[in-house]
């Protein structure tokens, strides 16, 4: 410990980050500073660095990541896909990469020998922080105090918080439930969703109105793509973070986005989470649905049989791993085709594609009618049926 001056620490400014900036100071007797990362967390970000810097920290920086964040980690993440367990859009375990980048350029600005998180010894985030820790800065050390003190629940922290001056959150309608908010969606745990039976209260959801308050006249709007990624809304040129918004609030509205699962940790246990995702679920129907004028059929079903893959990479913590920047040059090599205007109707918690244009369309109107046509010979499929059925016709003498 006596090797450790300054620590970097993750923080938030809710209980668990709070407790642990006194902590460190405490066990380590050492400087801490810490970094909160402006990924759309919207008001959670009022009054942080105040609170940072009455709780101990030397020095609180507060960055605005919101368009890197969605241009250099959603946007990739979109292009390929991802959807973890054929439901997840990895809202949460796309921001982890980034953050954890952050605290190494903090640490290494300000001469620290060690970064913080807050993540607990039963979850996904350790991983996901250390992972990208180990490869970016493999000599900082990394403190993780929920696999190292001896509190064990959250009367403990309280009780800590108490007796050190920590300022703690009133009691406030959800609070039982664990959040992650960013630009890309807003993840709950806990409380009543830990019996999976139960289901979401109705003061779960935040982004999104139940789809019996969902308005009765649907919302169309359309969305132009380059190379795989969106650039604007109804014509109106946006950037990524700003189209992402637009787009949360257009979903929202219509109850777009809402999933409630149980999934797979990577530590070995089964989480039941409730996400909801608004904005980029619009876009990834979207361009999903573009995809199937621009991209060549082998060329998709490639890029669709690594798509489980792919999401592991970015579930496990894997963003930065070789395997993951490989698959991603592939994957954007055959997005360049992928320029268009995707037309959607937003209505009842769904996104519906009505229509899809591009200048790289490989549709051929010619080929595909149920009229009279010039270019295809339909007698050519006996031939065509004859040998890809050979194996078959063996199978069966």
């Amino acid at each position: 410990m006596s090797t450790i001056k300054k620590v970097v620490l993750a923080y938030s400014g809710g209980l668990d980050t709070s407790v642990i900036l006194k902590w460190i100071k405490k066990t380590y007797n050492c400087e801490v500073i810490t970094v909160t990362c402006d990924l759309g967390q919207e008001e959670e970000l009022d009054g942080l660095e105040e609170k940072a810097l009455t709780t101990g920290a030397t020095k609180a920086y507060i960055d605005d990541l919101r368009e890197e964040f969605a241009k250099d980690f959603i946007f990739p993440m979109l292009r390929a896909g991802a959807i973890y367990e054929g439901r997840y859009l990895l809202g949460t375990s796309i921001a982890r990469p980034l953050i954890a980048k952050r605290l190494v350029d903090v640490a290494r600005a300000e001469g620290a020998q060690a970064v913080a998180h807050g993540a607990t010894g039963k979850g996904n985030d350790q991983v996901r922080f250390e992972l990208t820790t180990g490869v970016l800065a493999p000599d900082l050390r990394t403190i993780a105090p929920w696999r190292e003190w001896d509190f064990a629940s959250r009367t403990d922290l309280l009780n800590f918080a108490k007796d050190n001056g920590i300022p703690v959150p009133s009691d406030k309608k959800g609070s039982d439930h664990s959040m992650d908010r960013n630009l890309m969606h807003l993840s709950f745990e806990g409380g009543e969703l830990e019996d999976p039976w139960n289901e979401p209260s109705a003061d779960t959801y935040l982004l999104t109105v139940p789809v019996e308050k969902a308005p009765d006249v649907a919302d169309v709007v359309t969305i132009d793509f380059e190379h795989g990624d969106p650039v604007a809304i109804d014509g109106e040129k946006l950037s990524p973070a700003a189209l992402i918004k637009k787009l949360n609030t257009l979903g929202g509205k219509h109850g777009v986005g809402r999933i409630d699962m149980v999934e797979n940790r990577f530590v070995g246990m089964k989480s039941r989470g409730v996400y909801e995702t608004p904005g980029c679920t619009i876009l990834h129907i979207a361009r999903r649905d573009l995809e199937g004028i621009c991209l060549d059929r082998e060329v998709m079903h490639l890029r669709d049989s690594l798509i489980p893959r792919y999401a592991e990479m970015v579930y496990n913590g894997f963003w930065y791993a070789p395997e993951r920047k490989a698959l991603q040059a592939m994957i954007d090599q055959a997005q360049e085709r992928v320029t268009g205007t995707v037309r959607v109707k937003l209505y009842k918690g769904q996104a519906y594609p009505l229509g899809r244009k591009s200048p790289n369309s490989l549709y051929n109107p010619k080929l595909a009618t149920f009229e009279k046509d010039e270019v295809y010979n339909q007698a050519d499929a006996t031939g065509f049926i004859r040998l890809v059925g050979l194996r078959l016709r063996g199978l069966g003498q």
